[in-house]
């Protein structure tokens, strides 16, 4: 189960850095189902209902990880849905669904790097003390 669970992050994790919308939103699902099969491993083994008076406490089952796993297909599902949204607008307005660079991060990205020397700092100690 852990293989398994390793190979569904990685493959999430790999489209979610692709630049196509498309696929960043594939990433999160499949990071989703990999969350949820992490959730049910969790848990444990199939047991008894833990609702049911007339079960052995001791075959019943943690019903935390289920809880959790429902509340993670939730968030899954809206958080797919706000993506395909935004992936939509995108392709409505460029005509593409694919994320270019930002120029003027490149730009900034280019300047050359400023060294300021200790000596020259507000309020260090050489100040003070003239």
């Amino acid at each position: 189960m852990a293989v398994l669970l390793a190979g569904v992050y990685t493959v999430g994790f790999y489209l979610l850095m692709q630049r196509s919308l498309m696929r960043v939103v594939l990433g999160i699902m499949i990071i989703g189902h990999g969350a949820n099969l992490f959730l049910q491993a969790a848990g444990g083994p199939p047991g008894d209902p833990a609702m049911v008076a007339a079960g052995v406490p001791e075959n019943m089952v943690d019903p935390l990880p289920q809880a959790m796993a429902l509340t993670a297909i939730v968030i899954t599902f809206a958080l797919t849905t706000f993506l395909l949204a935004l992936a939509y607008r995108s392709w409505v307005f460029l005509g593409h669904d694919e994320v270019q660079d930002d120029l003027h991060d490149y730009r900034i990205r280019r300047l050359p790097r400023r060294y300021t020397k200790p000596d020259s700092l507000v309020g260090s100690d050489s100040e003070a003390n003239s």
